[in-house]
């Protein structure tokens, strides 16, 4: 039979720390401080294991459970000489809820259960003190009214603030206990009045609603959207404590509090917490009062005239240092600890790791790899590579306050104060005259990249997570709000409408890219800084990966800010991206205009110096490091106007008629350009195209070796490629142009030809493939969309509820699709090797900074990995941990 719940107490528990995924972070935890023989009052974890069977049969609980549940409260009258709903010898319980992951104030807790009107009176009697035992009642009463009957804990406070009023009190804890008595008279009414039936006066009913709460609240809103943001599966389910209640609102000599064992802002060590007299542990995050400073020292830099737990309770300070230390050295962590003294005596109700800010836990982590308490590798495990990003990008200061004006999806960290601009042609123009903006679009395309690229931000009313405006935000390390769908957004009146107010085009608002907030006028700023903990961190990493991490840029500012953060070359750059600027875009669209070959190439033939003059500096800029560039990829359809106003002034600028410009864009308008003529179906249609890149490519590097004095062995990359045919075309073009200018030159240049492998077709034929191809990049983000058919810019309307409703854990085009994406992503790299052995292979998608798809990338083998600048850092991290993990499994 299964065993449903597992007790604990004075000094023994039947669990322990190992025990975290059947008794929940909660439960472990009481357990293994009872074996470490710490004062814990006695109780019982009713299993995970419970909760899902809850779950899984209707609501309902197992047959034997109620047996357990009964014998495990006798566990408890045993330890304490008290029984539950004995009104002479009275046990009162608390029921608080324990996943396996810590969700802080996401579900649901009740203290002071087992009381009612007549065990009230006893609990008078034993304590001695009326007005306690009426303060509690009335607590469980409005407590058990929320949690479990679903009343609102509001209409409680309303009549509490009231009588206080009445009253003429300020303080809760300046009610007599007939005062008290008389608030329990107005909340039971209340509840009959909302309910129609009265409070419940059985103890047992009580415990058993109670518990049903909890396993409830598992699926309540915020429980689902805290497991949703930190990946945590509801498969996990959430365990249940029932403990013996200690109160620290016996008077004077009784209090309750929480601390940390460290600074979770800053990473100090020194203990971090508050604390309440005569009070309970709701009561200290609910800011009704205001909380004490535990140490004499916090309580003077804070300039409290209130005493300090220190001064005020000097032998339960004692006990509570000795025990948080002893705890933070065998957990060898920074601990969250709940306290409750009861007339005199410390009892411990929690501990837990910390949640900390992320400048915290790099210190956190390098301090305690320097007192011994941890190794270096487990300084580098520690950290959650996500939360680096805190860390790379200017932040709101905290201290500042925020005029919200809209939410909308978190898509690029980071904050950005700017003007308001609409075009990205308004962006560039600002820029220029030194005018910092924010490009403000319903939705932006591949044609707003110099805008993008010259504001400090991006807002848009439309999109995903996945969106154009998020995906190339990332790639720039710009901040990004996509998906503001309360703003209102008119090109015509150069406008944008949010809660009433008109914004117009000079208007200054702010963007937290990392909340998604849009606020009002300009807030103050926190600058990133990566030296210290930071440094330290980052050499451990490196010095325990073995993956290679490099950088998607295209732009020298991108390349440089990527050398900055450690990135090791650049892994994927995106030509498409240069053309889109200034004569570069007049180049492009004179060529495809071109109705002959000739005249392709004429045009192509300006925009070659162009070309070469950027492979130059990002070889220059990379220093000998590898540089892969990829040929032309997006379809050619892209790079002309759209609009009839756009078409008549591109129409003007290049002296054709507005019919043959119109007439060529309808002529290049395919109805699913994502599967159209793009990638080397360009380079095999035109090959003039792809000639005239390589010889940018092998002139700059021509160049580069002779300024830097060392060769440059350029990695040129085929993009979309489905046929060996298809690749061998094009390598034949490229080695014929290398050839062409290393005669012209004079100089022999190395390089590599590869491709990037974005299609089943290509990951399933990678063998064949390879016997040409000298390297492979992963292409996730195409991977991902034609393995599952789905087009990542359009996703967002409906991935959302596929997540909500269980069809699918995660984003595919934020975190790998292991099972099927990453299943062609093993075949290819396993067919790729042995067809060539020593192939290089990447990863170049989004994928590239995302912490689960490098542990992924880990278990193939991949040899490195390539993320937009402002992620290396996560990602060198990131690939340490996996070889942390892997070198674990294979020992």
């Amino acid at each position: 039979m299964a065993k449903w719940v597992y007790t604990f107490g004075d000094g023994t528990a039947e669990g322990g720390a190992g025990d975290r995924s059947l008794l929940g972070g909660k439960g472990a935890n009481l357990a293994e401080m009872c074996n470490l023989g710490l004062p814990v009052p006695p109780g019982f974890t009713i299993t995970t294991e419970a909760c899902n069977w809850y779950y899984a049969n209707g609501q309902t609980f197992p047959d034997s459970f109620e047996a357990d549940v009964t014998a495990a409260l006798d566990h408890i009258a045993a330890l304490t000489g008290r029984r539950f709903g004995d009104p002479e010898k009275l046990l009162l319980v608390s029921v608080r809820s324990g996943a396996r992951a810590s969700m802080p104030g996401m579900m649901d807790t009740v203290l002071n259960l087992g009381l009612n009107d007549a065990t009230v009176e006893a609990l008078a009697a034993d304590s001695g003190d009326a007005r306690f035992a009426y303060d509690s009642y009335r607590r469980f009463i409005q407590m058990y009214s929320n949690v479990v009957m679903d009343l609102d804990h509001e209409a409680f406070e309303e009549i509490l603030e009231e009588e206080k009023a009445r009253l003429g009190h300020d303080l809760d804890t300046a009610l007599s206990a007939a005062e008290w008595q008389h608030v329990i008279g107005l909340y039971k009414a209340k509840v009959e009045e909302e309910l129609g039936k009265p409070f419940p006066q059985d103890p047992h009913d009580q415990l058993w609603g109670a518990i049903g709460a909890v396993f409830s609240s598992w699926m309540n809103p915020r429980a689902i959207t805290y497991r949703r943001l930190h990946n945590i599966p509801a498969s996990w389910g959430t365990a249940v404590n029932v403990q013996a209640m200690v109160f620290g609102n016996m008077g004077e000599t009784s209090a309750t509090g929480v601390a940390f064992t460290r600074n979770p802002s800053t990473g100090e060590k020194v203990l971090y917490g508050e604390f309440l007299v005569n009070a309970q542990g709701e009561d200290v995050v609910a800011g009704i009062r205001t909380p004490q400073n535990i140490t004499e020292q916090a309580r003077i830099a804070a300039g409290s005239d209130k005493p300090s737990l220190q001064k005020l309770m000097p032998d339960a300070f004692a006990s509570f240092m000795a025990i948080s230390e002893r705890l933070e050295n065998h957990y060898r962590d920074m601990q969250d600890l709940e306290f409750t003294i009861e007339r005199g005596k410390l009892w411990m109700l929690q501990t837990r790791s910390g949640k900390r800010t992320a400048k915290a836990a790099l210190k956190i982590a390098v301090d305690m790899a320097a007192e011994g308490l941890i190794s270096k590798e487990e300084a580098v495990a520690r950290i959650d590579p996500a939360s680096l990003d805190q860390l790379l990008h200017p932040t709101i200061d905290p201290k500042a306050e925020r005029n919200v004006i809209s939410v909308g999806l978190p898509a690029s960290p980071g904050a950005a104060t700017g003007e308001i601009v609409f075009s990205s042609d308004e962006a560039e123009e600002m820029r220029a005259i030194g005018k910092k903006v924010i490009l403000v679009r319903v939705e932006t395309s591949p044609e707003d990249i110099h805008g993008m690229h010259a504001a400090e931000g991006i807002l848009t009313a439309r999109g995903g997570m996945t969106s154009h405006a998020a995906v190339v935000a990332r790639g720039m390390g710009k901040p990004c709000v996509s998906g503001a769908g309360s703003l209102r957004i008119d090109y015509k009146a150069g406008t944008m409408s949010a809660l009433g107010t008109t914004f117009r085009k000079g208007d200054i608002v702010t963007i937290d890219g990392s909340t998604g907030q849009v606020l009002k006028g300009s807030v103050a700023m926190l600058q990133p800084e990566l030296s210290g903990d930071f440094a330290s961190i980052m050499e451990w990493a490196d010095a325990i990966r073995r993956m290679t991490v490099r950088t998607n840029a295209e732009t020298p500012a991108d390349a440089r800010m990527a050398r900055s953060f450690g990135a090791e070359g650049i892994g994927l750059c995106r030509t498409e991206h240069m053309f889109f600027e200034g004569e570069r875009v007049v180049a492009m669209r004179e060529m495809i205009l071109s109705d002959t070959e000739k005249e392709r190439r004429a045009a192509l033939d300006l925009l070659l110096p162009m070309q070469r003059s950027d492979f130059l500096e990002l070889f220059e800029i990379m220093a000998g490091l590898p540089v892969t560039i990829r040929l032309l990829d997006p379809p050619l359809h892209e790079f002309l106007p759209k609009t009839e106003e756009e078409i008549e002034e591109v129409a003007t600028a290049m002296d054709v008629s507005v019919d043959r410009l119109r007439q060529r864009t309808e002529t290049l308008h395919e109805f699913n350009p994502m599967l159209g003529h793009r990638g080397c179906r360009l380079a095999v249609t035109y090959p003039e195209i792809a000639e005239m890149q390589a010889r940018a490519i092998f002139e700059a590097a021509v160049e580069a070796g002779k300024r830097t004095g060392s060769p440059v062995v350029p990695e040129i990359m085929v993009p979309l490629v489905g046929l060996k045919e298809e690749f061998d075309f094009v390598k034949a073009r490229i080695d014929a142009v290398a050839r062409n200018v290393m005669d012209e030159t004079g100089v022999e240049v190395e390089y590599l030809t590869g491709t990037m492998i974005e299609l089943p077709r290509a990951a399933l034929r990678a063998d064949v493939i390879a016997e040409s191809a000298e390297f492979f990049s992963f292409g996730t983000n195409d991977l991902t969309q034609t393995t599952f058919g789905i087009s990542r810019d359009d996703a967002a309307s409906f991935l959302e509820v596929y997540r909500q409703k269980g069809v699918m854990e995660q984003d595919p085009f934020v975190s790998i699709d292991v099972e099927g994406v990453g299943e062609l992503v093993r075949i290819g790299a396993e067919k790729g090797r042995g067809a060539r052995a020593g192939i290089k292979l990447g990863i170049c998608g989004e994928h590239g900074g995302d912490p689960a798809s490098i542990h992924f990338c880990e278990e193939v083998g991949l040899d490195y990995i390539s993320c937009s600048p402002f992620r290396v850092p996560i990602a060198r991290l990131a690939a340490a941990q996996a070889a942390v993990k892997s070198a674990r499994k294979s020992s």
